[in-house]
């Protein structure tokens, strides 16, 4: 029995795409994982906390319509725009080290953006429900196309999948601005030293390069599905 082009069934020689992206993924959060657990040892000299940083970064920035608040959870920390809310989780709240206030301090590059209305961010925060939707019906779209060799079908899917992944691209210059704009307020109201902010950019980089593999893992989905619809498009015109 053959399947895909003349392959045995059940082998797909496109899988390998997916199988690189899982192990992109996997590298990016193994990575993120260890460089927070070797700078959440090391305490910061200024004795603050991850809440205490959040708090002097919000106040620095003339920000004073965001409460910090708490959140279950390892690394679960984040902004939420609509409702002015910067949560920390277990691990950063109450934790002196470097990797909790980098991450406090990142979340709150985040509530900065929002309040100088950061282009990219609002881009983002207005795509997201249109990137929702397309998220759910691209592939069942492709995949009937598929199956009833309807190329118009296939190429709607199609964009509809690049549609639904175009939110984690226009994320990436989202976090890293956020970093950014983490690293530059810890220096200029000199909550951290220099050595002290090396290790904040180790964690905020490690984190930041989740996303580019997220985003790289989605990409090679992409390429995965154009080359899994070039036959039928092709049969179809």
């Amino acid at each position: 029995m053959y399947g895909y082009y003349g392959y045995p069934m059940f082998y797909d020689p496109t899988y390998v795409l997916v199988l690189i992206g899982v192990i992109v993924s996997m590298l990016a959060s193994a990575n993120v994982n260890r460089t927070f657990q070797k700078y959440a040892k090391i305490g910061a000299r200024a004795g603050i906390t991850g809440a205490d940083a959040a708090r002097l970064i919000l106040s620095r920035n003339d920000i004073t319509n965001v409460r910090v608040q708490g959140i279950a959870g390892n690394l679960t920390d984040n902004y939420v725009p609509s409702k002015k809310v910067l949560n920390l989780s277990e691990s950063t709240i109450n934790s002196h080290s470097i990797a909790a206030i980098g991450v406090a301090a990142h979340e709150c590059g985040h509530a900065i953006q929002d309040h100088v209305c950061y282009g990219p961010l609002v881009l983002t925060r207005t795509i997201t429900p249109a990137c929702a939707v397309a998220s759910k019906i691209s592939i069942p779209m492709i995949f009937f196309g598929i199956l009833i060799s309807w190329s118009p079908l296939i190429k709607i899917g199609i964009i509809a999948f690049i549609v639904a992944i175009s939110i984690q691209l226009l994320t990436l210059p989202v976090e890293f601005d956020a970093s950014r704009r983490a690293v530059k307020t810890l220096r200029e109201n000199q909550v951290l030293t220099e050595e002290e902010l090396d290790g904040v950019k180790a964690v905020l980089t490690a984190a930041a390069l989740t996303y580019v593999a997220a985003a790289t893992s989605s990409l090679l989905q992409l390429l995965r599905l154009l080359i899994l619809t070039r036959g039928s498009r092709r049969s179809d015109d």
